[in-house]
């Protein structure tokens, strides 16, 4: 299977610190590139990783806090300085037109490379479906106009060699079966099985709402902010974030089979408790304390009908 990874570039809330930068997250998908929020420092922070202007397709701005976006600027214009070959595609807030216009013309450049304004608006929805997977928005709930990212693979299917033996099935029968659907009485499902396509998650700044369950949903990679501790939920609600053991409720109620935690505020210092925390709440599944220039691999396909926690 092609790369498919998580790099994180950056695990900072609104102030960054000696160890975190702004936010910043870069999902490889195979040949694609999907850049999401980024924060002042984004930049470097990609030079640090060995991430290259060509290898971004899309960017997904949540919304227009700073450290979500003030990166944009240098992005933008790094895009077009090294004179990527391919359109690059922009999601964000249609509401933060504005910041984005600014963020894209904040000093004289070149425009040599095509970038498509793609925004997102009202509840969100579909917003592109490729052959390698549908991105959609939903939106969350927070002091500005935020949403949240969500991508599906298509499913699949995969063939059971055990199964074509029995069947006799063999060669150019193989595709044909495939193609369709059936070859003399043998059905395609006789000899193969659903192949569930991956699923990520894009989460930040939100308190709990439904569009966060409904981005969660069956993830294998729920990236999603956990702003603050549990003690400090109060302070949560006020700013609208979420405390690590909310974020691990999500993922916990909604299957999720990797749970990325990051966008720290700058009053912690120990990842620890981001942990134990969201361990605490009911978490069984894979989990993840991001820290800045960490990569991780999105989990293997599931079987098909089987859950793989």
């Amino acid at each position: 299977m092609s790369v498919r990874e998580l790099v994180v570039l950056g695990t900072a809330s609104q102030v960054p610190t000696r160890h975190r930068n702004h936010n910043g997250y870069l999902l490889r998908w195979g040949s694609e590139g999907l850049l999401f929020d980024p924060g002042e420092g984004t930049q470097r922070q990609m030079l640090r990783a060995g991430v290259a202007a060509h290898d971004l397709n899309r960017i997904c701005v949540t919304h227009f806090h700073g450290d979500h976006s003030l990166g944009l600027a240098g992005v933008i214009q790094r895009i077009n300085l090294d004179q990527v070959p391919h359109d690059v595609t922009a999601h964000y807030p249609r509401s933060g037109q504005r910041f984005f216009d600014r963020l894209r013309y904040a000093t004289a450049y070149r425009e040599t490379v095509q970038l498509i304004e793609a925004p997102v608006e009202g509840d969100g929805g579909v917003l592109v479906t490729t052959p390698a997977y549908t991105l959609d928005a939903r939106k969350l709930s927070h002091p500005v106009e935020s949403y949240g990212y969500r991508l599906v693979e298509p499913d699949g299917r995969r063939m059971l060699p055990e199964r074509l033996a029995a069947h006799g099935i063999k060669g150019p029968d193989i595709g044909r079966i495939q193609r369709e659907g059936a070859i003399g009485g043998v059905r395609l499902d006789d000899v193969s099985e659903l192949r569930r396509g991956q699923r990520f998650a894009f989460v930040m700044d939100t308190r709990l709402c439904d569009g966060v369950y409904a981005l969660a949903d069956a993830a294998d990679m729920l990236v999603i902010e956990s702003t603050f501790l549990n003690e400090d939920i109060e302070l949560a609600v006020d700013h609208g974030h979420l405390t690590a053991g909310q974020a691990a409720s999500v993922a916990r109620d909604c299957g999720v089979r990797h749970l990325v935690l990051t966008h720290f505020s700058q009053r912690y210092t120990e990842p620890e408790e981001f942990e134990r925390q969201a361990r605490a709440a009911g978490f069984e599944g894979e989990l993840t304390v991001a820290h800045d220039l960490l990569r991780v691999a999105l989990p293997k396909r599931r079987q098909s009908g089987r859950t793989m926690l």
